[in-house]
């Protein structure tokens, strides 16, 4: 009997690899003749240097600029065997950071973190986008690897989105001369275009702090640096509001690929060798809501599981999903923790021994 667990994080209460750790002494306990295979997955946002590294990569620490523009350590995944590194742009410009500078947070510190991939070696990167402090278009990135964004007196624009408002001059020329040799690809999980009723500013500012007036001016000045920058042409593309507009900096400026995140990782992670052989694949997150279906984790990994022939169930602190929906994301079954402990101040601080019962019961109604 082998069972693969491939879960994303329960945020703010469980690691993917703690819960894979949690699932699978479940699992054991139940079923003592249990294959317990574990491979945590992300979909690009928090989590996916942690996923990488478990899956085998090397964890890389280095120092750059936070959001506010305040030193941090940040890291990044490498592979050397194949030259691929894995860059959360939440380790240099993420929210864990704070959320207080709307109209001048920068990801500057994100492209620090593609240069410090490239300076090791990296002939692959790819750049996980998600849990952003930032609305700057990626512009701060695309200035730590050597963009230039001038005003009308041929001074560097101010940090952030509102400085774009006086972009003159986008010169390109400048970016670091190993981007040509190196694949990058955007993984995202969400395909928003850069400005409008859809974009960075108007749907993602306000959880960054940005007020309506805001918001306003962040959308604005994106607009306005998107036609300086190429004329607005990668604008409405997949994914270019992802992050702030960081996705939009990616594909205009990096020669970026855009992919869902989930599937990205899955290929990076090596799931199709994980998945070999397996009668059963636990996946899951936090809360399996409506976002879930939408390329979120546990349906990237459903599809590919189900194409492997394996039968999925999933896991979750929070279920708001009906079964039939979940059915048809290829999901047979959900198992909440909420409904072992609905308070949800004792869930997530128990979360792991709940997650545990939780493994018993599956192992009973599926492994029996």
């Amino acid at each position: 009997m082998r069972v693969l667990i491939a879960s994303d994080k329960f945020k703010g209460s469980l690691t993917a690899v703690e819960v894979a750790e949690h699932v699978g002494a479940g699992l054991r306990r139940a079923a003592p003749g249990t294959e317990v295979v574990a491979l945590p997955v992300a979909d690009g946002g928090d989590g996916t240097v942690d996923a990488a590294v478990a899956a085998g990569f090397e964890r890389r620490e280095v120092p750059v600029t936070g959001p506010a523009g305040r030193p941090v350590r940040a890291a990044y995944a490498l592979r050397r065997a194949d030259g691929t590194a894995v860059v959360e742009m939440a380790e240099a410009s993420g929210l864990r950071y704070g959320a207080g500078a709307p109209l001048t947070a920068t990801t500057y510190g994100t492209g620090e973190l593609v240069r410090a991939a490239l300076d090791a070696g990296a002939r692959t990167v790819v750049l996980g986008v998600g849990g952003s402090a930032t609305t700057d278009g990626g512009a701060g990135m695309l200035t730590a690897l050597g963009a230039r964004f001038l005003d009308a007196g041929g001074r560097p624009v101010g940090p952030g989105g509102a400085g774009l408002a006086g972009l003159v001059t986008a010169d390109l020329s400048g970016l670091d001369p190993r981007l040509r040799g190196t694949a990058v690809v955007l993984a995202s999980d969400v395909d928003n275009p850069l400005t409008g009723p859809r974009g960075a500013a108007v749907v993602y500012g306000p959880q960054k702090g940005a007020s309506p007036e805001d918001v306003a001016v962040l959308d604005a000045a994106l607009a306005h640096y998107a036609r300086v920058l190429d004329g607005a042409g990668g604008a409405d593309a997949p994914g270019a509001g992802a992050a702030g507009g960081v996705g939009y900096g990616a594909l205009v400026g990096l020669g970026a690929t855009f992919r869902l995140g989930i599937e990205v990782m899955l290929d990076v992670l090596g799931f199709a060798r994980a998945v070999a052989g397996c009668r059963l694949v636990i996946t899951g997150e936090g809360s399996l809501d409506g976002q879930t279906l939408h390329g979120k984790a546990p349906v990237g990994v459903a599809a590919a599981a189900r194409a492997a022939g394996a039968e999925v169930v999933a896991v979750c602190g929070r279920l708001a999903v009906a079964p039939a929906a979940l059915a048809g994301a290829g999901i047979s079954r959900a198992y909440a923790l909420a409904e072992l402990e609905p308070d949800a101040a004792r869930c997530m601080a128990h979360a792991g021994p709940l997650l545990e019962r939780i493994a018993e019961s599956i192992a009973r109604d599926f492994l029996g």
